[in-house]
């Protein structure tokens, strides 16, 4: 596959997973609403954007993930304020597992079974427990200069805990699909070479 080609497959899927990432944040989320008119949520659309940056790398599986829950966020009334937080966040979800599974781990070079889903957790793992740190801290500050101290508390606490869920069973998730579906790509000769 030439470069050329090999970048419009790999925009391509990043659409696919921009609206994978969509469809699993807005219509398959547990929403939890907050005193204050806030809400938090249960979802599994971190899975899908570190589902992307193992499959396309970081860039290109970030943007899908922070493109999708993005629009997830315009669409809800409750969201909407928290969209520009969501994208650069989701972004480095991505940009954090595809530098720690392609860069350092070296995935996509390996035949080695163990060594495969040895990164892959690791990378996974990273990227979520970004996640599980700075989404509630920025999010915090987000909501201090919006809404004021008291429900930015509130909130903390709250965002903390579904953080924390949501990181583990997207990390379970992202795992259990990405072996299998890796040896699929392969098979068929879909499996793209990160660069």
């Amino acid at each position: 596959m030439s470069k050329t080609d090999n970048r419009i497959y790999k925009t391509a899927l990043t659409g696919l997973f921009a609206a994978m990432s969509y469809v699993v944040f807005t219509f398959l989320q547990f929403k939890i609403t907050l005193p204050g008119g806030d809400a938090t949520s249960i979802h599994l659309g971190n899975a899908v954007c570190v589902l992307g940056a193992l499959l396309l790398g970081g860039l290109y599986g970030g943007l899908g993930g922070a493109i999708g829950m993005t629009i997830g966020d315009l669409f809800d009334p409750v969201y909407v304020v928290y969209a520009p937080k969501t994208f650069v966040l989701k972004l480095c979800i991505g940009l954090i597992t595809g530098f720690l599974a392609h860069k350092i781990g070296r995935i996509n070079e390996s035949s080695d079974k163990k060594h495969i889903l040895a990164w892959t957790i690791a990378a996974v793992a990273g990227g979520l427990l970004f996640n599980v740190i700075f989404d509630p801290l920025v999010g915090y500050f987000y909501k201090l200069l919006i809404l004021g101290k008291p429900a930015a508390e509130l909130a903390l606490a709250w965002n903390v805990a579904s953080t924390s869920i949501n990181a583990i069973t997207s990390a379970i998730v992202s795992v259990i699909i990405y072996m299998p579906l890796r040896n699929a790509l392969i098979r068929s000769g879909l499996f793209t070479k990160i660069c």
